[in-house]
């Protein structure tokens, strides 16, 4: 009897066409599912009957409260090669597989890029201008001669440092692990937190979630970004104090801010970002992108296949 499989969270409509699922054929039962459940109850509901479960990214939690009322589940698949929303730990104490994907490196950086390049020159603003019959009702800043702080010099992060030399933009970062070493090696100034706050005028977050990240930019950071400073934010969202960047904004303690993720996704209607001024928000698209969907949906199949065969592959760790 072939297995089941659940395709969570398939919003755009192309998981399917996105890769080869033949190679599954006879073997397994695939449905897609193209909305998005928050209530922990309707998604047991819906997934009791599944053995696989494929998660895009972290848009469907798996806390080990779901976990355990989802006795059929075998194997967890996540696009990506980790997910913060899954409690992979409690998925071993279980029993049940989980394994990641690959992806691509440039696709998040490049929406970073656009997002300062929209926000600090208002697109979005004046576009909506232009089509309601107004002409030049904004005046931006220009990069060159600016200065970026990346917090977190990772893989995005570097990227972004290599971006924004092409700009004539100067660089410094942080992060509490950041060594003058890796600065140097990347072409930036390692300097404090508190000193990036002050000197950038552009502050874009390029960490990972943990304990230790979450709500590190809040009041006192925002106040030092200071009335020129703008924020992008394209790592997750608890990493800021959404609140505290929404007062900041209608405020006018900051001049704008770039968002690509939230707390909570989807953004809720009575949010209180949604109505703050000198935004773009983005839905998450940091990783959306042609390649990066061929690569995940190509390395789910990859997965599921492995995995029937007894040896499955790109396997999360119980500490991940």
């Amino acid at each position: 009897m072939p297995i089941r499989i659940a395709v969570l969270d398939d919003y755009q409509r192309v998981a399917r066409s996105s890769a080869d699922w033949t190679p599954l054929d006879g073997r397994a039962d695939v449905t897609f599912f193209h909305d998005h459940i928050t209530d922990p109850a309707d998604l047991v509901r819906r997934l009791e009957p599944f053995e696989v479960v494929v998660a895009m990214r972290e848009r469907t939690a798996f806390p080990a409260a779901v976990l355990d009322t989802l006795p059929n589940l075998a194997l967890l698949v996540t696009t990506g090669p980790f997910n913060a929303a899954i409690d992979v730990a409690a998925a071993h104490a279980r029993g049940i597989v989980v394994c990641g994907t690959g992806g691509v490196p440039h696709t998040t950086a490049e929406l970073t890029w656009a997002l300062i390049m929209a926000v600090t020159r208002r697109v979005p603003a004046e576009d909506a201008a232009l089509r309601a019959g107004r002409w030049q009702t904004t005046i931006g800043p220009e990069l060159a001669g600016s200065t970026l702080g990346i917090i977190g010099l990772g893989n995005i992060g570097s990227r972004i440092a290599r971006y924004a030399r092409a700009f004539d933009v100067d660089v410094v970062a942080w992060s509490e692990n950041l060594t003058s070493e890796r600065a140097e090696a990347m072409g930036v100034q390692r300097v404090g937190k508190r000193e990036l706050f002050e000197r950038a005028d552009i502050a874009t977050v390029h960490l990972k979630l943990s304990e230790r990240t979450r709500n590190l930019i809040g009041r006192p950071e925002l106040a030092l970004l200071g009335p020129r400073g703008y924020l992008v934010n394209t790592s997750r969202g608890p990493i800021v104090d959404e609140y505290a960047l929404a007062e900041a904004l209608s405020d006018a303690v900051i001049a704008g801010a770039a968002l690509d993720v939230f707390s909570v996704e989807p953004l809720p209607a009575d949010h209180p970002l949604r109505d703050a001024p000198n935004t773009v928000l983005t839905p998450h698209i940091g990783y959306v992108s042609v390649p990066m969907y061929e690569r995940f949906f190509s390395h789910v199949v990859e997965d599921v296949v492995s995995w029937l065969q007894g040896t499955p592959v790109r396997v999360i760790p119980a500490e991940a």
